[in-house]
């Protein structure tokens, strides 16, 4: 955005004091309209610089350029060493953020990842968006690639309850027993969204990845058309998709069988070159 030029021009703003006067009218009247070519001319600066960052995955002046949940405030507002700092961080954040999502790494991490790298874009200490900082970055995170995905099944693995035969503490079988991921009430089945859903969705990423297929979007994703069988079929106890069959109890445990067990496989795979010598042997 260019510098705006301050508008000072003596002939509309006069040091005449007189209440009503014509000339009180005339500066009222002209400051009024002058004032809105401002704000207008402002608008069109906003809206083209606006149209810029959206286009870089930067978002809108709605977001680097208001106080956090705080829509009333404006950054516009605030002296330039402040306002800058702070638009800059908050633009630099979007950017990064689509940049991951468009890079396709985000879809390589499990939820406690995730998690992690939202957080740290929290941080007031952000790297500035440049093209060294982002060469850098994402060739450090393709290099590590493969150990963000195998992290991401390990943490999977590591979350299981061990409280059912099923669950072998060696390696993924052709059925696992998770607890607490619906709820039974007298209106029927409702899905717990927290933990247990973010595992399943895990689970689910991971097979795609496995299977050469992308990875749903989060309003597809295993989770969202799970719940929506259930809100569908409050009374239905079993989802079925291409690979995952689901049974789900009162008691709020669900039995998930695996149909591919080609890429469970590939899993335990996995679990075996973090656990040497824990996967016995077929």
């Amino acid at each position: 955005m260019s510098e705006l030029q301050i508008f000072n021009d003596p002939d509309v703003i006069s040091g005449h004091t007189e209440i009503i006067s014509s000339t009180n009218i005339e500066r009222v009247v002209t400051g009024r309209n002058v004032a809105l070519e401002r704000i207008r001319a402002i608008i069109h600066q906003l809206a083209e610089t606006s149209a810029l960052t959206s286009s870089i995955g930067g978002k809108t002046a709605l977001d680097w350029a208001m106080k956090q949940d705080f829509r009333c405030g404006c950054w516009l507002t605030e002296k330039e060493e402040t306002a800058m700092k702070v638009i800059t961080c908050n633009l630099d954040r979007s950017i990064w953020r689509d940049l991951m999502k468009k890079s396709g790494m985000i879809s390589l991490m499990d939820a406690a990842a995730r998690d992690e790298w939202y957080r740290n874009l929290e941080r007031d200490d952000i790297p500035a968006i440049s093209e060294d900082n982002i060469l850098s970055t994402f060739a450090q995170l393709h290099h590590s690639k493969n150990e963000v995905f195998e992290r991401g099944v390990i943490n999977v693995f590591k979350s299981l309850s061990w409280d059912y035969k099923t669950n072998s503490p060696c390696k993924f079988g052709k059925k696992i027993i998770v607890n607490g991921l619906v709820n039974y009430t007298q209106w029927g089945f409702r899905l717990n969204w927290g933990k247990r859903r973010d595992q399943l969705t895990d689970l689910e990423r991971m097979l795609n990845l496995l299977d050469g297929k992308p990875v749903p979007e989060n309003r597809n994703d295993l989770g969202v058309r799970l719940d929506q069988h259930i809100d569908a079929q409050r009374t239905s106890a079993v989802f079925e998709d291409d690979y995952f069959s689901i049974r789900y109890f009162q008691k709020g445990s669900a039995h998930i069988t695996f149909k591919r067990l080609d890429l469970i496989d590939r899993m335990n795979g996995i679990i075996a070159r973090h656990y040497p010598g824990t996967l016995a042997s077929r």
